[in-house]
């Protein structure tokens, strides 16, 4: 937005500053980001209370969830099936990659329906639209938190000893947030022009989910699927997170897959919302 001269005052007074809107860098569009995070703050913390509101159990669900999820895929596939865990426990090997699947998925869905759900706020005042997704992403954060806290207990309770990989885990879970702010802005912003978004992306996830090595073994890909398999950039973000937390061979490949893919993602996320969100307040 800038400052394109003066204009005439409709009551004959003093000249008016002309207004002239012109699209942003990608770098202003971060700025302007930031100048806003007030409500960005006030956003993150109104999705968290929304969630546990008039809920009889409340922030026990974000531990119930992936646990029991763990102990029946255990069941299922550890004990019935017979799947390989890379010899950990098959419930820690479960739950170290339900922790970043949750956090993508969940900040995917609650983030993808955002716009929508907040048309009366998108049409009444302006600010950086993208704070909404993002926003909804942030509250994930929250239930990986506090999940995560529930992995450290079951790694003190099976005896498993960190190694130093434990200190990668920032810039993993970085990685996994990217992603999920890239896909969550794409999807959010064609939500508002194709509502069939909402109904197709729990179809979406499910699929990608069995796509990705929650409950099996990256080694079970056949190696000359291994390059294709690792586009999926969740596979080297689960990897990377069993490494960390448990141990075994380092990720090379599939990590630096996961960090192309997930810049691309990113990337074309935030141009396709920069590109479609000045008319949002027109077509929600």
């Amino acid at each position: 937005m800038t400052n394109g001269g003066t204009r005439e005052s409709p009551t004959g007074g003093r000249p008016l500053p002309k207004i002239v809107i012109e699209p942003q860098t990608a770098a202003a569009q971060w700025l302007e980001l930031w100048r806003f995070r007030d409500l960005f703050r006030t956003l993150a913390e109104r999705d968290i209370r929304l969630r546990y509101r008039q809920t009889a159990l409340g922030i026990v669900w974000v531990i119930l969830q992936p646990l029991v999820a763990s102990l029946i895929f255990a069941v299922i596939f550890g004990q019935f099936a017979k799947l390989p865990s890379d010899g950990v426990p098959y419930v820690l090997f479960v739950f170290s990659a339900l922790l970043p699947w949750n956090l993508f998925s969940g900040g995917v869905q609650r983030a993808g329906n955002s716009l929508v759900a907040n048309a009366g706020l998108v049409t009444k005042i302006y600010f950086p639209r993208s704070i909404i997704p993002i926003a909804s992403v942030s509250a994930a954060l929250l239930d990986f938190v506090i999940a995560g806290s529930v992995m450290a207990g079951l790694l003190i309770f099976f005896g498993i000893h960190v190694t130093w990989a434990v200190l990668s885990m920032p810039v993993l879970v970085a990685l996994a947030v990217a992603l999920t702010i890239g896909v969550s802005l794409f999807i959010s912003a064609l939500n508002v022009y194709y509502r069939d978004f909402s109904y197709a992306l729990p179809f979406i996830l499910q699929i990608w989910m069995y796509a990705t090595p929650v409950v099996y073994a990256s080694s079970l890909v056949p190696e000359g699927w291994k390059i294709i398999y690792g586009l999926n950039p969740m596979v080297g973000v689960i990897d990377g997170f069993r490494w960390a937390l448990l141990g075994g061979m380092f990720p090379a490949t599939t990590l630096v897959e996961s960090i192309v893919v997930t810049s691309i993602l990113f990337v074309v996320g935030t141009a396709v919302f920069s590109r479609v969100e000045r008319s949002f307040a027109d077509v929600i």
